[in-house]
């Protein structure tokens, strides 16, 4: 049988002066628990107990979940598949055997569970050690009483991540609903940590027991306040020494205090230092990250080291402001993020540090400043990494959209105490990141009556009132930390629903204003984003107001020739890149344009995991991000940011995963910062752009080569200069031959032939013969006789309109395919190709018994382009398909 040798223990360190300028002895040690695991996915009654057989039981390394949610319907980006696809929610034990050194005999031993999801039950040797409710922040459980020094140990823990329901295990712990997925199991490390008796606080709800505060800060002085929690577990009162200090970067004590204090035994205690220094030097962001040692002792009255904290600390001062935004040390700084989940394809929330450096890394390439970790805490690698790299954070706790169950009106008081616990864990594990600017009590729990089905099961939340939840967070958080502000997100304020919608009013719960919204995509039309936010400041001119998320889904494998084709379908399968690239190209300008925002934060940066979407080339993937959901595939909105972003030289053509293209004549679309970008298309140029208008060039109309397709876009400025190249294909077949499907954002599936979506008209609208999908209901296609093609023929443009279609001079073969309907409106309409009339009060004759596809076939001739105008007589005109080819 394996056997893990944990080397952990404690011991006092005779200090050789009473506070020397370093303190070389360590007195608390760590061992990380990572492997050595046995999992087993279900419930087993006797695993608690040491002696339970665990032989058949799976060998894990920690973090380890056993979700894995969501996969792509191609091979693009990710490994999740089908097949492999684990979503059950429910109960999983782990089981340790592990052996401490010897000498962690007399040392107080603890539990250190950095997350564990949802809740945890922990055994050591049998002996039940306790309970932690909340799947995201840290806890520690004191394992001294059960702890074997020196000899085999067993620690048993029962994880649940089971779906909340009423009366359900997890009925009272956060988040009860979602557009994530909540991941079971040990998914953060896990550590084994000897203290002395007389130690900083190790039960201050997985806090360090230091917080350090910055009560001023300039170039020329700041004073730092730090709070410290002692606990005495000896069995005699003890007086102690405390010494705060501040340690540079060059190893040199830039501030310190000492500070006597006598703790009871059995008792904890509280210390007050306070720091000043003379010209600190400030953590500036981005631009320059400083961080301090923060370095925090206990010395009894015998000269023994017994305890040592060291944190990194970074000294600046934040602000927001409804009229400035946010500002940092006294000046304004623009925050510019992201949204962040913790997912990732192939790994679940069991990443790596590794995997949040990566991540982070190309947040920073793209040029963010700024992340808002949703919709939970989020773990300590991200914390630190944020310090480091100067990203600002928004933290929150996993309130969202729901926090009643079973038709209640109010939250049972369980639940209100399991949020109060989330809010307290998360302020205080996070409390001495310089990052750490904002504390997100809530997300979206302004729905109302319109809170959709596939979060609530069918509770329409008439009743539900939100508001005495937010009070006792709102109290909760200035309580634990009056240094920061608190925020929560909306998504529903000033949008209409339905005539009987009752939307509350959450925004003034909070300290600051957080704005989901969503133009364009989920409602209203882009343009309409930046005078909706010019109506919330209005209403609240004192409260500073952020854009918390926007953006639109972008598949990997699904595009368009047109993103004004037709509507893009927020629920189903119709949602191409081009059309996320399109609603992030059209907001920019306009959260550019109100520097009074203090931040804006998009959605998402990366694809991940949820149980409610089957959305784009994906099931069970948002596919909102700027990055696939393996965190490496970058899609071309990603470069629209870099370059707004990121100042240093880049191009970047977009519709590299286009590559098979449906029409000889295209816009050719390059994202550039630099003062000239000139495209060359098989070695030829195509011309020069000058300092694009958005950083985005476009040579319109390009007509491409039959066969391969090489594109290259080369950038100069003063700064340097910067390429980039992508190979576009094109048949011969395809090179005049165009196929129309009217009326789509993406074409349907050609029969042994390439479709491409509408194009080239003005005026009318887009429709279809089908019902669309929606959240838990699948599209229902119409039944269509008289053709192979009829999801083409199923959707149309109507009304009056018209086609300027690009040509080579010639003579060609056009036909018209329209949906013929019993229920189709009395009259006709007229059809004019190049000025002159061809249907006259045209209706296409239908069935009885159901739609049918009719073709209307016409010889024309092309001087570069075909004009088609559709005009209603006596009812719309309508048509689905147009086929230009040339004669033989």
């Amino acid at each position: 049988m394996l056997t893990r040798q944990i080397s952990c223990f404690a011991v006092a360190a005779v200090l050789t002066a009473p506070f020397p300028p370093a303190l070389a002895q360590e007195v608390r040690h760590t061992a990380v628990m990572d492997s050595g695991w046995k999992f087993a996915l279900g419930d087993f009654p006797d695993a608690a107990t040491p002696a339970f057989d665990d032989k058949q039981w799976q060998p894990v390394d920690v973090p380890h979940t056993w979700n894995r949610v969501g996969y792509y319907f191609h091979t693009t980006a990710g490994t999740n598949t089908a097949q492999t696809v684990e979503k059950t929610q429910g109960t999983g034990w782990y089981r340790l055997r592990f052996t401490p050194d010897a000498r962690a005999q007399k040392a107080v031993t603890w539990l250190e569970f950095d997350a564990a999801s949802r809740t945890a039950q922990v055994w050591l040797n049998g002996v039940y050690l306790g309970e932690h409710r909340g799947g995201f922040s840290r806890f520690r459980i004191n394992a001294s009483k059960a702890v074997r020094s020196g000899a085999e140990n067993v620690l048993a823990v029962r994880v649940d991540n089971s779906r909340p329901a009423a009366g359900s295990s997890t009925a009272d712990v956060l988040p009860l609903t979602g557009d994530f997925f909540v991941h079971g199991g040990l998914y953060r490390p896990v550590r084994l940590v000897a203290t002395d008796t007389l130690h900083i606080d190790m039960e201050d709800h997985g806090g360090p027991g230091v917080y350090a505060t910055t009560q001023a800060a300039s170039s020329d002085h700041a004073t730092i306040e730090v709070r410290t929690r002692i606990a005495n577990q000896a069995a005699k009162d003890a007086k102690l020494n405390l010494r705060a200090r501040l340690v540079d970067q060059q190893g040199r004590e830039v501030a310190g205090s000492a500070t006597s204090i006598r703790v009871g035994k059995g008792t904890k205690s509280e210390a007050l230092s306070r720091l000043s220094l003379a010209t600190p030097h400030l953590w500036q962001g981005t631009q320059d990250p400083y961080l301090y040692d923060l370095v925090v002792e206990l010395v009894d009255a015998k000269g023994l080291l017994r305890d040592k904290l060291v944190q990194k600390f970074g000294i600046r001062t934040m602000a927001f402001d409804a009229d400035r935004g946010f500002v940092l040390n006294g000046k304004p700084y623009r925050l510019r993020g992201v949204g962040y989940h913790q997912d990732r394809d192939g790994k679940g929330w069991a990443i790596s540090r590794a995997d949040v450096e990566e991540d982070v890394a190309t947040l920073l390439e793209m040029g963010a400043n700024s992340i808002r970790l949703t919709h939970y805490q989020h773990g300590k690698d991200i914390h630190e990494i944020a310090d480091r790299e100067g990203l600002v954070v928004w933290d929150e706790i996993p309130l969202v959209s729901m926090w009643t169950l079973g038709g209640k009106r109010d939250a049972d008081p369980a639940l209100v105490a399991n949020a109060k616990s989330q809010l307290t864990e998360l302020i205080r594990q996070n409390h001495n990141h310089a990052a750490s600017a904002v504390w997100g009590i809530a997300n979206e729990v302004d729905f109302g009556n319109s809170l959709p089905a596939f979060l609530t099961g069918g509770s329409d939340g008439k009743e539900i009132d939100p508001l005495p939840l937010l009070a006792e967070l709102q109290a909760t958080a200035r309580k634990e930390d009056p240094s920061r502000p608190t925020a929560l997100a909306t998504c529903c304020e000033g949008r209409l629903f339905a005539s009987d919608v009752s939307i509350p009013i959450t925004a003034p719960a909070a300290d600051l204003g957080g704005a989901n919204r969503y133009f364009g995509w989920y409602f209203g039309q882009p343009s309409d984003f930046g005078p909706h936010l010019d109506g919330l400041r209005a209403l609240r001119p004192q409260q500073p107001l952020a854009v918390t998320e926007y953006g639109a889904g972008g598949a990997l494998t699904i595009h368009t020739d047109n993103v004004l084709g037709a509507p893009v379908d927020s629920r189903g399968r119709a949602q191409p890149e081009e059309y996320e690239s399109y609603i992030h190209e059209t907001a920019l300008p306009q959260l550019d344009a109100r520097p009074w925002l203090y931040a804006t934060w998009l959605w998402n940066s990366f694809d991940f995991a949820t149980t409610v979407r089957a959305e784009g080339d994906a099931q069970d993937i948002n596919t909102k991000g700027l990055v696939a959901y393996d965190h490496k595939t970058r899609k071309d909105a990603w470069y629209f940011y870099k370059a707004h972003w990121n100042p240093a030289p880049m191009v970047h053509i977009t519709g590299r995963r286009y590559v098979e293209r449906a029409y000889g004549v295209t816009d050719i679309k390059a994202y550039s910062n630099l003062a000239s970008t000139e495209l060359f298309l098989n070695g030829r140029s195509l011309g020069v752009r000058e300092n694009c208008l958005n950083h985005i060039c476009i040579w319109p109309q390009a007509t491409l080569d039959a066969g391969t397709n090489e594109l290259r876009a080369v950038g100069r400025n003063a700064a340097g200069s910067a390429e980039d190249r992508l190979t576009w294909t094109l048949s011969a077949e395809k090179r005049n031959h165009v196929v129309i499907d009217a009326g789509t954002l993406v074409a349907a599936k050609g029969n042994g032939r390439l479709l491409g979506s509408d194009n080239w008209f003005k005026g009318g609208t887009s429709g279809s013969l089908d019902k669309p999908a929606d959240y838990g209901r699948p599209a229902q296609p119409a039944q269509i006789a008289g053709t192979e093609e009829r999801e083409a023929i199923a959707s149309y443009r109507t009304g009056t309109f018209a086609y300027r279609i690009p040509a080579p001079a010639g003579r060609y073969n056009l036909k018209l395919w329209f949906a013929a309907t019993p229920a189709a409106p009395a009259g006709g309409f007229d059809v004019l190709v190049n000025g002159k009339q061809v249907l006259k009060n045209f209706s296409p004759a239908a069935d009885q018994d159901g739609v049918k596809a009719v073709v209307q076939s016409f010889k024309v001739t092309s001087d570069g382009h075909v004009m088609l105008d559709f005009k209603a007589n006596t009812r719309d005109a309508q048509v689905s398909l147009i086929e230009l080819e040339p004669r033989r």
